[in-house]
């Protein structure tokens, strides 16, 4: 059945590093990696992430700093995190080894239902299926099945799976080719808003295209009826150098991107009365307008940052009654060394930081 489809894939994807070069390990990292992230993206960090943390042990022996800066350009740096605690329990409680089955894998911190289900069937290349949106939507397409996309589907797709209702995909078929072709079609031709179907290897096989169904009605995409939330937000953004080092704070769990490393900041002025991301600073809009300024945006924030260099007692000064100065300390600008937030990179280089 998927003959074509496995030629196809071999030949335009073949040379991926993480299928030159197959591990348990480099499948973690890899499948990781592409959580939330193109393949292009990946390919400009997976080797490198591996020249710095070539096996579990490396990656189990470094600190969650250590590894986000190396994970700098991929975003979602929960990722890094889930990927070095996963390290970490399986040097300490499994000696370095990878368990066998699924249900053991996902008792790993930061290996989900996906991941479990990648190591086996792509690091393993045992029968499993590893549902990721690609194949959520292709499989609901090539067996014509309507279902709501998302949790619905995915529990429907694996109970397929296991009364072997696809086992017709791996009747000449090895499971490691059978999810990545999948997974390449979804990417490729078979997309969420866009299916090439005549260009798909897979036409012949389709019940959509054969039944001359619309693709895109496969899965079922509920509609949100509530209307997006957006707010504006101005901040301050303060620079203070001293020598090759820069003053800053280590962001908590609780905030957006915690684990980086943030300049001192503070809201001037927020359309969103319950953000308490930020201290408050009063400031005259006519004396921070004057100022540099990067444009920014995350979850439902577009913002407004204001750049204001400062001496160290200037900045004191500044946050005299807002809070303690002595919460931030020095760190060295080296994007190496530190895990810099991606914002405050912006605003030094605006500055003229070679970043």
């Amino acid at each position: 059945m998927l003959d074509s489809l496995i030629k196809w894939s071999h030949r335009e994807y073949g040379d991926l590093p993480w299928r030159k070069r197959r591990s348990l390990y480099g499948t973690l990292v890899s499948e990781i990696m592409l959580q939330q992230t193109t393949v292009s993206t990946v390919l400009k960090h997976f080797d490198r992430f591996l020249g710095v943390f070539p096996d579990l042990e490396s990656l189990a022996k470094s600190t969650e700093e250590e590894v986000c800066a190396q994970w700098q350009g991929l975003g979602y740096y929960r990722r890094a995190r889930n990927l070095r605690k996963a390290a970490v329990t399986l040097v300490e409680n499994h000696g370095g080894e990878f368990p066998q089955t699924i249900d053991e894998l996902k008792s790993i911190p930061g290996i989900g239902d996906y991941t479990a289900s990648a190591l086996v069937a792509i690091g393993r290349n045992e029968p499993a299926l590893a549902i990721d949106a690609n194949l959520e939507r292709v499989l609901s397409r090539l067996f014509m099945i309507k279902e709501e996309k998302g949790p619905k589907l995915q529990k429907l797709l694996y109970k397929k799976f296991n009364n072997n209702e696809f086992k017709i995909l791996f009747k000449s078929a090895k499971p490691r080719d059978v999810n990545e072709a999948l997974m390449d079609i979804g990417r490729v031709y078979c997309q969420a808003r866009k299916a090439d179907c005549h260009l798909c290897p897979l036409k012949k096989d389709c019940l959509v295209f054969q039944k001359k169904k619309k693709p895109l009605d496969f899965p079922v995409v509920k509609e949100s009826k509530k209307k997006k939330e957006s707010h504006e937000l101005r901040l301050l953004r303060v620079v203070v150098k001293s020598s090759d080092k820069i003053l800053g704070y280590e962001k908590e769990d609780q905030h957006w991107l915690s684990g980086q490393i943030e300049i001192p900041t503070f809201i001037l002025e927020s359309t969103d009365r319950t953000l308490k991301q930020y201290p408050l600073l009063k400031m005259t809009k006519s004396r921070y307008s004057k100022l540099p300024m990067v444009k920014t945006a995350i979850t439902k924030y577009k913002i407004e940052n204001y750049i204001l260099e400062l001496k160290k007692t200037e900045f004191q000064e500044l946050v005299k009654g807002i809070e303690k100065a002595s919460r931030y300390k020095y760190f060295k600008f080296d994007v190496q060394e530190h895990h810099f937030s991606t914002t405050t990179l912006k605003v030094l280089k605006k500055l003229g930081f070679e970043v």
